[in-house]
Parts: structure tokens; C-alpha cells; sequence
């Protein structure tokens, strides 16, 4: 029986990899899971349910409660708020086990799966015959988020992102949880100086060369 063709996408925010997971997805005719909303829906859930972020039992009774189903239809989650929660409760142990088997059970679909987080080649599929970690400088990054929410309204100074994107970096690679850090066995891919075409076009070299190696 062939293994499952699994592409698994990690990377700190705004450096692309969420972008270049959903057209990798949409190449192969694959079924695509960005699993940061997971985090961001229960982030958003426990400020609207009147919780703290910094409690660990109300993040994972909101993780626990989560329905996957909603993910596609709330325009909230793409929000900096949302990112921001999504950091502060996506450490908490708790949390990543109330969501860890829905995320390695998409993974595990017969034909594959593409999955883009923090941890998907190290934690989620660690298996995956194709593994990228897709980066790019903090000051890259925070541009691209800065243009992307003052063009959709939501106000914010560019050192402000930068401040932001700096201490979510922090806090992903230093939490004891499935800390965000690139599998011995992914690829670096360095957005900086790449346009979108550019990026996906190593990304998919990346994956072919990959495919080439396991016979897929």
C-alpha cells in the first residue's frame, strides 16, 4: 500500500508558509488544514466566553469543545487579535492534547494531506515524506502582516507588529509544549527576498524532490 503523501508545512507567522501550504494543496489536489485557526478559534473562545487567556483549564476546555467545522466560515480568526490569543493558549500542554488526534487524523487521510502550524513535522506528522520550515526575517515578516491588516482596516504602526511578531517568536520557540522549531529532516525555505510565484515555485521543487526520494 502507497504511504500516505503527507506535506507538512512549519514556520513562524507571516513568513509565507500559510500561503504557500494552501497553493501546495491545491496543486496536488490535496485536502489542506492551517492549523493555527484551531488555535486562534479557541483563543477567540474563551475571550468571548469571558475566560483568561492565561488559564490553562478554560484554553482546554475550549479546545475540547471546538468544532472544526466552523474554521472555514469565521472571518475573526484571521484577525491580529485572534493571532495574539492563539500564541498565549497554544502553549499550554493541555490544549495541544485536546487537539493533537483531530489534527494526525487529517494527516492521516489515504490520499494525504498538506498542514501548515508550528509543529507539524516534528509532532503531528512526523512521518511526512515532505517536509518544509519556511522563514523569513522578523522585520520581512512583520511588513507583510503590517500591509496585510492596514489595507483590510485594521489600524497598527509597523513597529507595533514588529514588537508583536518578535514576542510570538519567543513565545512558540520557547514554549515547553511542542515548541516551534525546524524537523532535522524539513527543508529551509527563506521567503525574504522571494515574491509569492517565487516562493511556491521553490516550495514545489522542494515537494518534487521529495516525492523523487520516497517514490510517490
Amino acid at each position: 500500500m502507497t504511504a500516505p503523501f503527507v506535506i507538512a508545512v512549519d514556520g513562524p507567522a507571516a513568513s509565507g508558509k500559510g500561503t504557500i501550504a494552501s497553493r501546495l494543496a491545491a496543486h496536488y489536489g490535496l485536502p489542506f488544514l492551517d492549523t493555527g485557526l484551531l488555535y486562534r478559534a479557541v483563543g477567540i473562545d474563551v475571550l468571548s466566553g469571558g475566560g483568561d487567556l492565561a488559564d490553562p483549564v478554560a484554553a482546554e476546555a475550549a479546545a475540547r469543545a471546538l468544532e472544526p467545522g466552523r474554521l472555514s466560515d469565521d472571518a475573526s480568526l484571521t484577525s491580529g487579535h485572534a493571532g495574539e490569543a492563539a500564541s498565549r493558549v497554544a502553549g499550554f500542554p493541555g490544549v495541544r492534547a485536546a487537539l493533537l488526534d483531530l489534527q494526525q487524523a487529517f494527516a492521516r487521510q489515504p490520499g494525504g494531506a498538506v498542514l501548515d502550524g508550528r509543529d507539524i513535522g516534528t509532532v503531528i506528522a512526523p512521518d511526512a515524506p515532505a517536509k518544509l520550515f519556511v522563514t523569513a526575517t522578523p522585520e520581512t515578516r512583520a511588513r507583510r502582516r503590517w500591509r496585510q491588516l492596514n489595507a483590510r482596516g485594521d489600524m497598527i504602526t509597523y513597529e507595533a507588529m514588529l514588537a508583536d511578531i518578535l514576542r510570538r517568536d519567543e513565545r512558540d520557540a520557547g514554549r515547553g509544549a511542542a515548541p516551534m522549531v525546524q524537523a532535522p529532516d524539513a527543508v529551509l525555505l527563506d521567503t525574504t527576498d522571494m515574491d509569492i510565484e517565487a516562493a511556491f515555485d521553490a516550495a514545489r521543487r522542494i515537494v518534487e524532490a521529495a516525492r523523487a526520494k520516497h517514490g510517490l
